[in-house]
């Protein structure tokens, strides 16, 4: 925390509980008041961009494939438009590391942005279910005399009509998780048919929805509070040049009441009127004249209720606004540190790392593997046998034929199971025989290298071994 003058006693008792939870440990329900400004409506505009997309998401294409798709059912994920399979490990652990490092980074630099703007949490909370609140049920107040009167025919149909929309929108948002699961084209198909030959599929989607429609209705901010790990980071990588919503104690204290008239400087009297404006507004109930909050998810509405504050009494607004501790107290500006430089050198080489192994990614991943428990033949011209299973998953969004060639010996590939036609994004098994000439063998096993083909391209190469009897060149 930034230090504070002398003269003022710094009350941290604050800090003993959080916000939402009275002594008895009781919930105490939020009532925010409805929110205005500049920073509001720039939220409201990037919170429906978001929502747009994530709607419309399932049904964008690229080369024919979805944008996002993340099919864990059968192991098939999509991100713009390229197939990803398990055989892609690597290329999804050095994503994920890439993730963290970035979000590490973001945070050192920029606190909980993510969180006030961004956050799947804040935007369907703020942007979604409290408009529709706020609309049937009125602004903070109106709310709280509802909640606190009698069951009138008011009441209970301005209460049915929320929670009716609410429910719906929670279904309408599990319908669009799962075409992300399982794709629009599927979930299309599955609508059209009658959900007795979904009945399964249907109850899950009925779970689910009515999980993100509590959370919504009654959980709400204790989802940031005290279950998102996110906030508990905060304490790990926010330091004081991270750039946070703060409020500038330098310049608002000592705090005090408006008086008409009065010049705040000759009464001992900072900027800040002590209206608890800021404090109206908040979606989690905090004050943030106290400081930096585990709480705070830098919605930005107290900034934007404490400058109409600040107009309507005449004084310089941004006493509430994004600034770091160190910019507030010694009134640095903002610099990239040596440990954001650090983080994102790290993340530098993390992502050139994950764009190398994905340019070199091949269009097909194949594994060829002796079966399992099967000696070699030896068949009647003198020649060794030996049986293999084959996987193959087609990467690209195209239909690929496919042949397979011994690259470093004589010999031949015989094809039992299925052909080797995946289509685009399939995964196909099948089994062939290799025959090689005993002349050929190096012993009891023999290293080989299979060529996969499509057409005359070479896509990739596939090692794996031969069994033999103990003759061959080796033993001549």
């Amino acid at each position: 925390m930034a230090p504070q003058p002398a003269h003022i006693k710094r009350d941290e008792s604050f800090r003993d509980a959080i916000a939402t939870v009275d002594k008895e440990g009781k919930r105490v329900w939020v009532y925010p008041k409805k929110p205005s400004g500049k920073f509001t409506r720039w939220r409201q505009w990037v919170g429906y961009a978001l929502l747009t997309l994530l709607f419309v998401g399932p049904f964008l294409r690229i080369g024919g494939e979805p944008v996002l798709m993340i099919n864990i059912l059968e192991r098939r994920f999509v991100f713009f438009g390229q197939t990803f399979w398990p055989q892609d490990f690597l290329i999804f652990v050095m994503g994920f590391i890439a993730f963290i490092v970035f979000v590490a980074l973001f945070t050192v630099a920029f606190g909980r942005l993510f969180c006030g703007w961004a956050c799947p949490q804040t935007v369907f909370m703020e942007q979604v279910f409290r408009r529709i609140e706020y609309a049937i049920e009125g602004d903070w107040k109106q709310q709280q005399a509802l909640n606190k009167g009698p069951l009138t025919n008011d009441k209970l149909i301005k209460k049915m009509t929320k929670h009716v929309l609410f429910f719906a929108i929670s279904f309408l948002v599990g319908n669009t998780f799962l075409a992300y699961i399982i794709g629009s084209d599927e979930l299309l198909r599955i609508i059209r048919e009658p959900a007795s030959q979904h009945a399964g599929g249907l109850i899950a989607l009925l779970i689910f929805s009515t999980v993100f429609y509590a959370n919504f209705a009654f959980f709400r901010e204790q989802a940031c509070t005290t279950v998102c790990p996110y906030g508990r980071l905060q304490g790990v990588l926010l330091d004081r040049k991270s750039i946070v919503i703060a409020y500038d104690h330098v310049r608002g204290e000592a705090r005090g009441l408006f008086r008409k008239g009065e010049v705040r400087s000759d009464a001992g009297k900072g900027d800040c009127i002590d209206c608890k404006a800021c404090v109206h507004v908040c979606p989690t109930g905090i004050d943030i004249r106290n400081g930096t909050q585990l709480e705070c998810v830098n919605c930005t509405a107290c900034i934007d209720a404490c400058d109409h504050m600040m107009e309507g009494v005449g004084l310089p607004t941004g006493l509430i606004r994004y600034d770091s501790e160190a910019g507030i107290a010694e009134k640095r500006p903002f610099v990239f540190s040596a440990r954001m430089k650090a983080y994102t050198g790290v993340l530098t080489a993390i992502v050139g790392v994950l764009l190398t192994l994905i340019l070199l990614r091949t269009d097909v991943d194949s594994t060829i593997l002796r079966t399992p428990g099967v000696l070699y033949q030896q068949r009647p011209d003198g020649r060794i046998s030996n049986l293999y299973a084959i996987k193959t998953v087609n990467k690209t969004h195209r239909d690929l034929p496919l042949r397979l060639e011994l690259l470093d010996m004589e010999g031949e590939i015989e094809l039992v199971g299925k052909p080797l036609e995946p289509k685009a994004g399939e995964l196909v098994q099948s089994e062939l025989f290799i025959v090689l000439p005993k002349e050929q063998l190096e012993g009891v096993k023999t290293k080989l290298v299979i060529g996969v083909y499509s057409g005359d391209k070479l896509l990739e190469k596939v090692r794996t071994s031969f069994v033999g009897p103990m003759t061959g060149k080796r033993n001549e």
